[in-house]
């Protein structure tokens, strides 16, 4: 990391040096988008694939928790935001004129729209060309005055320059200047361009960036896409990661549930948004309870509870996140209360990347093996769980496993637990809505 570290602060004056350009929303603006999975069409297995997902889980679930017991220090909060950055979904989109296409890791926990620029003095692998803002007429550097420049959690000036710098732990970075430029959006008939969205023209980058060019915050904040577009409201339709088939994201007046609302699917519930000051930017919801095969387990409240001390603790749903991570005695209780109405052999996991409720798979013959129902409750609404959103096959073992592990501190609702569920997001509202929807199909 101290490597990288002298490399920003040498050589980005010297490459500032060198760099020295409408209408956003009314109640019918929107789109829609493809969503296509981090580590879709590489050839993984599907060991292989939960494998991975585990552990980009694991590394972003350390660093949400480590961003809010350090939310005074400007520079490891930084840090911290971009490691939480790492995510499974990429949204294909275009920036520049002409448009110039590409796709970026969709995040709801972070707000930093950026892709690679040239000049490049310190690039990663991306399948397409970096984005070079002196082919593009609308791209401009905005001024160290700027009101995005001060939304950074960590912003410099050179020459009058905004220039920002996120770090991904001690592995991986991102610096340069924070611009306009125009982005277009959408597919097929929902193509839109919408100028003047702030952005990272990044110069300085290390890391990896799972097949795609940057990324794209869907945060509360207000460099957030969702907040430089005016536009409220956004929903996805999450396949499953070991899916082939991309999801779906919608934006704007293309973001409604009505059209997935049918006899088949059940009625659509919703739950308020809560704010954690010391996060502002993540999605909080108030979780009230764990039911497994129909009996409520004995979770005290208190461990869904944001703590108001320190904004530790808490319930957030993250697109980021692939298993549900759910703070430790509420995941010792549901662990015990699996063990007790499984009724498998409970095997002895070791394997940091393993999932640790797995049971020998398959049944010895003729015992009939019924799984217990798994019920998340939210204040005002129910997350039914299908089998699939919580039991798996891992294929490097052939157990069946719970797709959920514990956490230190917190709870995270990953993308798994709601994959073929139309969710929406409603800020106006301050409301999360979802129903049961073939995502394969919507």
């Amino acid at each position: 990391m101290a490597s990288i570290t002298v490399v920003l602060l040498v050589l980005l004056p010297l490459l500032l040096s060198s760099l020295v350009a409408a209408a956003h929303s009314d109640g019918g603006f929107g789109f829609q988008a493809t969503l296509t999975h981090v580590d879709a069409g590489k050839g993984y297995t599907d060991a292989q694939l939960l494998s991975r997902a585990v552990r980009r889980s694991r590394s972003r679930v350390a660093a949400l928790q480590s961003l809010a017991a350090t939310p005074a220090d400007a520079i490891t909060t930084a840090r911290i935001l971009v490691l939480a950055s790492w995510g499974e979904y990429l949204m294909s989109m275009a920036i520049g004129t002409p448009p110039r296409e590409y796709s970026a890791i969709l995040d709801t926990g972070s707000d930093l729209i950026w892709t690679q620029c040239v000049p490049c003095m310190l690039c990663v692998d991306q399948p397409m060309p970096f984005f070079d803002p002196a082919k593009s007429p609308t791209y401009k550097k905005l001024p160290c005055s700027s009101p995005m420049c001060d939304a950074l959690y960590y912003p410099s000036c050179y020459k009058n320059t905004c220039v920002y710098q996120y770090f991904y732990g001690d592995s991986a970075s991102s610096a340069g200047v924070l611009s306009n430029e125009t982005f277009t959006f959408g597919t097929n008939g929902t193509r839109v361009s919408v100028p003047k969205i702030a952005f990272g023209c990044g110069n300085l980058n290390a890391g990896s960036l799972y097949n795609g060019s940057g990324m794209v915050g869907f945060g509360r904040g207000p460099l957030s896409l969702v907040s430089q577009l005016g536009v409220p409201r956004f929903s996805y339709c999450l396949t499953s990661f070991m899916s082939t088939v991309p999801s779906r994201l919608y934006f704007g007046a293309y973001a409604t549930l009505n059209t997935t609302n049918t006899s088949d699917s059940g009625p659509v519930q919703s739950t308020p948004f809560i704010v954690n000051p010391a996060l502002p930017t993540m999605y909080y919801l108030n979780m009230t309870g764990i039911s497994v095969g129909g009996d409520l387990l004995p979770v005290d409240p208190s461990v869904f509870t944001i703590n108001d001390a320190d904004g530790t603790g808490g319930v957030i749903i993250d697109s980021g996140a692939t298993i549900t991570y759910l703070a430790q005695p509420a995941y010792d209780m549901l662990h015990q209360a699996f063990v007790e109405k499984v009724g498998l052999t409970l095997v002895n996991v070791t394997s940091p990347d393993d999932l640790d409720t797995c049971f020998k798979w398959p049944p010895p013959p003729k015992k009939i093996i019924t799984m217990p129902e798994l019920v998340l409750h939210f204040e005002g609404a129910d997350l039914e769980l299908p089998l699939e959103n919580y039991m798996l096959i891992d294929g490097s073992t052939g157990n069946l496993c719970l797709a959920m592990a514990p956490s230190d501190d917190g709870s995270i609702i990953g993308s798994f637990q709601h994959s073929n569920f139309h969710v929406l997001y409603d800020n106006e509202n301050s409301l999360l809505s979802f129903v049961p929807a073939p995502c394969n199909l919507v």
